[in-house]
């Protein structure tokens, strides 16, 4: 076998078993660790158009920062598991998984694709108009959404 046949099997395997792990979550998971990674690279190659100095420090807090961002999403999981077993002790089958985690980590994807543009603005590089704004809807309305449920619960 090829070596680009070796890869592609290490990688669906990779992911069938990402998959088969989180279930409806895994496709968010999978965005916000590519935007992870985006947001890093691009804010290492800004870094001398900000005048910033890179140092292992701040390195290492970036990772941290981001390695927090997957925690955030596992505490989601984790109200959503309690979610399911105080519905399941009551007779209650909720018809959702993952629904606060999978809110948690499309929340997390806008301020990384938020903070990839700023990244590629700050090197010079032009960018549409409308996306830093379609962005910022799109994660507006995650909060608002969240926040209009949350006055309901209020009443």
């Amino acid at each position: 076998m090829e070596h680009a046949t070796y890869i592609k099997t290490g990688f669906t395997a990779v992911f069938a078993f990402v998959s088969s792990l989180l279930g409806v979550l895994a496709v968010p998971v999978i965005l916000m660790v590519a935007c992870n990674i985006i947001d890093y690279a691009t804010g290492l190659m800004a870094s001398p158009y900000r005048s910033q100095d890179i140092n292992s420090y701040k390195s290492v807090r970036g990772i941290m920062k981001k390695v927090c961002m997957w925690l955030l999403v596992i505490v989601g999981a984790v109200i959503d598991q309690l979610i399911a077993y105080a519905g399941n002790v009551v007779g209650y089958t909720f018809p959702f998984t993952f629904l606060v985690a999978c809110i948690v980590a499309i929340w997390i994807i806008c301020n990384e694709i938020i903070s990839i543009l700023e990244n590629i603005k700050d090197m010079g590089v032009s960018i549409p108009g409308f996306l830093e704004p379609l962005v910022r809807n799109i994660k507006s309305q995650v909060e608002d959404k969240i926040a209009i449920d949350e006055d309901q619960e209020d009443v």
